[in-house]
């Protein structure tokens, strides 16, 4: 881990954020669980904070059962009720139910394509895009990949995935390298040194 905050993102300033950048985002993801965590809690980012969400994420992992997709797809009404009781969570009803939904919507996928992952790294042909950002500023919010995939998602029933928050997703898990060329995580994750 580099020890300058020169040569890392400069979107991690303060120590959750940095330990999330330095050994978590941008790295190709291929877990099911944890692809569902991640689709699930950047939807509940939305027009909200990150770090909000990061300080939130253990209660998340909590309150949802780890992000098991199948015990999220079988929630009902009781469970519904008890999250948006839950002060360590955004409690949303519209995040909320969407969190329920999505996990019905991954398990379709999952039983239809085989994998959750397969999918959804279909849209990269299996390989992170590589970009070269020289400054945040030039990272952008959404693509027409994440258009692409927003969309798809959407007609396969779930929602909470507008393309920012897939892009989102994107950098997230690794499909997408969007680590600034100066940060050290760029070669890091790309394989290259």
């Amino acid at each position: 881990m580099a020890d300058s905050t020169n040569d890392r993102c400069g979107w991690a300033t303060n120590d959750l954020a940095v330990e999330y950048h330095d050994r978590e985002w941008g790295v190709p993801l291929h877990d099911e669980r944890s692809l569902f965590e991640f689709l699930i809690l950047e939807g509940a980012q939305a027009g909200l904070s990150w770090d909000t969400i990061l300080r939130k994420r253990q209660n998340y992992r909590t309150a949802f059962d780890n992000f098991e997709p199948e015990k999220v797809a079988a929630y009902g009404e009781k469970k519904i009720f008890e999250l948006l009781q839950n002060e360590g969570i955004v409690r949303n009803r519209l995040k909320v139910n969407s969190a329920v939904r999505n996990a019905r919507a991954f398990r379709s996928v999952q039983d239809e394509l085989g994998s959750f992952d397969a999918y959804v790294w279909s849209f990269v042909d299996g390989e992170p895009v590589m970009n070269r950002w020289r400054s945040l500023s030039e990272v952008p919010a959404s693509t027409s990949l994440s258009d692409t995939l927003s969309k798809d998602l959407k007609q396969r029933g779930f929602n909470f995935v507008g393309s920012t928050i897939c892009y989102a997703f994107m950098q997230a898990t690794g499909m997408v390298n969007d680590h600034v060329v100066s940060c050290f995580r760029h070669s890091e994750v790309s394989g290259k040194s």
